[in-house]
């Protein structure tokens, strides 16, 4: 999950215009769930649906999964989803839903369907340690659990129950404390964190250790919120990052496997460097006889610094905004800047 700021770009007029869809929407809204008893027949939400809003959310999220950063731009089907649910909240029979937020823009975001549609996928196993899972064999130590958003919005306060006063919903949200991460409200690096292993490479992501303690978990093999909740405080990891990990479903297998091959390509690309610059400083270190030679063998090594400066590019690109998992990249380009620790490629790895 990457941090992404709204106000990098306009949002769509027809949820932020006074006149618009949004705007007409939330006066009908209002007088639905204002009426006693509440009518029986649904209300026909349908102003998050316009064209300029799956338009400004692709800009913004640059065709990506706003929890997974799996592209879906290319083909895969993707929903306009309501960070707070606009019509139930699973869990809570009789809760209307926070209908008043379902045109409003701050609370939309773009999702890939497997992390906001509830399904059974293979999942990870309770709080082994990220080294055991390392060793295993690379489907054994998951097992399948009710994972995707969908209506499930846990939080760790007082819940909203009603549209809050005018002038009031900034601080409702604070009060709420919502368990899952917003990737345009919160920064997600302080609650997850991806555990690099170049030698075995697997695309996991950990809930962040609590300041102060040093454990590497998963969170707990659960579809029940307080029970992840209960047993990531146990652990001394990030609650929220260990919920919004099971609830969004960020380590389903085949999104881990997903990872893994962006890594073994991170990992052949390294390579790819290492050798050619090992390759190139063994040239220069080589006296030859005239000048004719001398001026092949500095050809042969510009050529070669030009494929570790093209393939030093092709790595920093795929930990670009709009690439698919930059966040886990930009974590692996640290980790190969450490392991390197010369000044050449930390300076072009950036």
């Amino acid at each position: 999950m990457r941090a992404v700021k709204r106000d990098t770009i306009d949002g769509p007029a027809s949820l932020l215009d006074g006149n618009g869809n949004g705007a007409r929407e939330l006066i009908r809204a209002r007088t639905h769930f204002g009426t006693v008893p509440l009518p029986e027949k649904a209300f026909p939400f349908g102003a998050y649906k316009g064209d300029d809003v799956r338009y400004a959310l692709e800009a913004l999220f640059h065709g990506k999964c706003a929890y997974c950063e799996t592209r879906y731009d290319v083909g895969a089907p993707v929903d306009i989803e309501h960070f707070r649910p606009k019509g139930e909240v699973a869990d809570l029979p009789g809760h209307p839903g926070y209908w008043w937020l379902a045109a409003d823009w701050g609370n939309l975001l773009p999702s890939c369907i497997d992390c906001n549609r509830r399904r059974y996928q293979s999942t990870p196993e309770t709080l082994t340690s990220q080294i055991g899972i390392l060793e295993r064999q690379r489907e054994r130590g998951f097992r399948s659990i009710l994972t995707g958003k969908d209506s499930c919005f846990p939080v760790a306060g007082v819940r909203m129950a009603a549209e809050p006063a005018h002038g009031q919903l900034a601080n409702a949200i604070i009060v709420e404390r919502a368990l899952l991460l917003n990737p345009c409200t919160d920064t997600p690096s302080e609650h997850l964190q991806f555990h690099i292993d170049r030698a075995n490479p697997l695309g996991l992501v950990f809930a962040r250790p609590e300041p102060g303690e040093t454990p590497e978990a998963l969170p707990a093999l659960s579809q029940k919120a307080a029970e992840i909740e209960q047993e990531a405080r146990a652990a001394g990891i990030s609650p929220r990052g260990a919920v919004s990990i099971q609830i969004y479903g960020l380590n389903r297998l085949g999104l881990v496997q997903e990872r893994t091959r962006v890594l073994r390509r991170l990992e052949l690309l390294a390579d790819i460097v290492v050798r050619v610059s090992v390759s190139a400083d063994a040239l220069e270190k080589l006296t030859l006889a005239d000048n004719e030679q001398e001026d092949i063998r500095d050809k042969a090594i510009a050529s070669l610094r030009a494929v570790v400066e093209r393939t030093i590019a092709e790595i920093g690109a795929m930990a670009a905004a709009d690439a698919p998992y930059s966040t886990m990249v930009s974590t692996w380009i640290q980790q190969f800047k450490h392991d390197m620790a010369t000044p050449t490629n930390e300076r072009d790895l950036k």
